[in-house]
């Protein structure tokens, strides 16, 4: 089985900084940790409101590491903006609403299309991986396509609470499987990500197809009491089994 890779989104570590406006826990060493760690990618989400991630994080982390940095951004005009002058090799295009509490869902691909597609083309032009964060159906799948995307990223959110409840996650488990290989079929590289735990990743790593996990939340979380680079190295152990 191929291993799947390790992508760690470090935006919490920057809500832990911003609940006392201190410069410290820093995202950018946790970014290192991750990277000295196995991690394949780092993550970061530079919101509208700024919660967590700011424009000096994404300079610092960018300049710094040497594993791809994967910038999630909403479609905005300012988020091109910074995108086109930040330039990470990757880019995850997710939606965003500033009353949420996390990402909700996958994106609207029907809402104001042709930006979309202006921004995913220009983005392109400037040599960076596009992906989309959707949900798990096939209308979306071939919609990412049409708009010229590399990769999509399955929305998991649904399947990890019904396994973190110990609800039967079978249909929802089929819904990814038939999404993957829809993804797989039409050339796009397919990643999962979302609520993920070591529980829900022992699952999901069985689905063949899959070949990026990111995942932030419930790392970040554990690490409190294991330690961060821990943390990462039972992911990798499990990705990698």
């Amino acid at each position: 089985m191929k291993r799947i890779r390790l992508g760690v989104n470090i935006d919490h570590v920057a809500t832990v900084r911003n609940a006392r406006g201190e410069n410290y826990p820093s995202p950018l060493r946790a970014a290192l940790l991750a990277q000295k760690n196995g991690a394949d990618s780092v993550t970061i989400h530079l919101r509208e409101d700024r919660r967590h991630i700011n424009e000096n994080d994404l300079k610092k982390i960018k300049n710094k590491i040497k594993i791809p940095l994967n910038l999630e951004i909403a479609a905005t005009k300012e988020m091109l903006r910074i995108a086109t002058k930040s330039r990470p090799p990757f880019i995850c295009i997710v939606p965003e609403k500033r009353k949420e509490i996390t990402t909700e869902g996958g994106l609207n691909l029907n809402h104001n299309k042709p930006f979309l597609k202006k921004l995913i083309n220009n983005l392109k032009k400037r040599k960076i991986r596009i992906s989309l964060f959707i949900e798990p159906n096939l209308k979306d799948i071939n919609e990412a396509k049409n708009l010229n995307a590399d990769c999509i990223e399955i929305h998991t959110g649904k399947i990890c609470n019904l396994i973190n409840m110990n609800k039967n996650f079978t249909n929802e488990l089929k819904r990814i499987k038939k999404a993957v290989k829809e993804g797989n079929k039409l050339g796009l590289e397919v990643h999962a990500g979302h609520g993920l735990t070591f529980k829900s990743a022992q699952i999901l790593k069985k689905v063949k197809g899959i070949e990026e996990f990111n995942i932030g939340h419930f790392l970040i979380g554990e690490s409190i009491f294991e330690g961060m680079s821990s943390v990462i190295k039972t992911f990798k152990k499990i990705l990698k089994s």
